[in-house]
């Protein structure tokens, strides 16, 4: 063998899981590196460009200094932040969780969703998700070993199919994983979606596990924990995160509240991955989650207003705009522009006009459901999304 050749395996099998065989290098690293390399404008990957509060990032460098978290926190976190999470769902939803037996916080949303799945599932299990999903749901399930069985929502609406769901449950079914504000459509789903949601998780005895961390950000109405729902307490599991509400999405701080036999469960498996995280990030968001109404409030209001401003903009340049009623992302149709596939469209957008965008068929297991739809991050500072609004005149 020569210094150059790749090693063989005895047995010729690849080195890579064959559970994620299907899984190369996400979307978001290819469009963001297209983005880097062109000097092109990035609306794909959904980080803002502009930090949280001032007093926030305070907080951390003072629990720094104080030597707080600088060591290993406490396995479901550290006490301070595990109160506030519990007197946050209590402020908003008139959910009482209690902080130590119900709450674990993780590495982020995207630990949470992996340590919820890997607890829950056993092979040949089958989780009902709705498509099209964040792209770590589907490598979540292949992990797990069990299958994924997609609920699509479909353009214009991108409402749920509720005969549709039902249909698809079957005796194997054990979970449903559900996210709501949705990414990338935009989606809330509504009070009677979700009691009718709730209705068929108890009636056929079902796990649930929402995805929430834009539950601040709804721009019509108000979000509803499905866990309020009559029936749902005792067998959902919550996930949510620091970085999307306060813009801190570097310091991965996310959470999950459920039922104390889930709680432990997932730990179980969240111990195996990162054990502890963020330390001194755990005190600062412990202050974030008690900022006034008014934070809330002029948040909102400035995603808003961010929408409404590249909508507009879109649609000058001649795409389907479908509105979100949630989230940061903006979802669009390319078809008016003459284009019949999305991912070509957007591997060609930074040569052509010098803004990225992701295109949302990698969400799809049924690719020609999305095939020529993109998805358009807003979560930027106004000059900039001016900026990529002008650019996209070109088009």
């Amino acid at each position: 063998m020569t210094a150059m050749s790749a090693p063989a395996s005895s047995s010729n099998r690849p080195f890579l899981n064959r559970r994620l065989a299907a899984f190369g290098t996400t979307i978001f690293a290819e469009m963001s590196a297209l983005a880097a390399s062109t000097g092109s404008i990035n609306l794909g990957q959904g980080f803002p460009d502009t930090d949280g509060p001032a007093e926030i990032a305070e907080a951390a460098v003072r629990a720094i200094r104080d030597g707080r978290g600088n060591q290993y926190p406490p396995g479901p976190g550290v006490p301070e932040l595990r109160a506030a999470i519990t007197a946050h769902q209590q402020r908003f939803y008139g959910l009482a969780y209690d902080p130590d037996t119900e709450v674990l916080v993780t590495a982020g949303a995207t630990e949470a969703i992996a340590a919820a799945l890997l607890a829950l599932l056993e092979p040949g299990d089958e989780v009902i998700a709705l498509e099209p999903f964040y792209d770590s749901y589907a490598a979540c399930i292949a992990m797990a070993g069990a299958v994924r069985v997609p609920l699509t929502l479909r353009a214009p609406d991108f409402r749920p199919d509720l005969d549709a769901l039902r249909d698809a449950v079957t005796p194997r079914t054990r979970l449903l994983l559900l996210n709501t504000p949705h990414n990338p459509t935009g989606t809330v789903l509504t009070p009677a979606e979700l009691a009718a949601i709730a209705e068929l998780a108890v009636e056929r005895d079902l796990l649930v596990v929402t995805d929430e961390v834009y539950e601040h950000l709804v721009f019509e109405g108000g979000h509803t924990p499905l866990a309020s729902l009559p029936g749902m307490r005792e067998r959902t599991v919550t996930i949510s995160s620091a970085g999307k509400t306060f813009s801190f999405t570097g310091w991965k701080v996310g959470w999950i509240t459920a039922p104390p036999a889930l709680v432990s469960a997932v730990r179980s498996a969240k111990q195996f991955l990162t054990y502890v995280s963020s330390g001194p990030f755990q005190y600062a968001v412990a202050e974030a989650l008690a900022l006034p109404d008014s934070y809330y409030e002029d948040f909102r209001a400035d995603l808003a207003a961010k929408r409404d401003l590249l909508a507009g903009g879109l649609a000058d340049a001649g795409f389907e705009v479908f509105r979100p009623q949630g989230t940061y992302f903006i979802t669009t149709d390319v078809s008016p522009l003459g284009e019949k596939d999305g991912l070509a469209f957007c591997r060609a957008l930074p040569a052509r006009c010098g803004v990225v965008a992701i295109p949302n068929q990698v969400f799809y297991d049924d690719k020609s459901a999305g095939a020529t739809q993109v998805r358009w991050a807003f979560c930027k500072r106004t000059d900039v999304l001016q900026e990529a609004v002008n650019r996209l005149r070109q088009l």
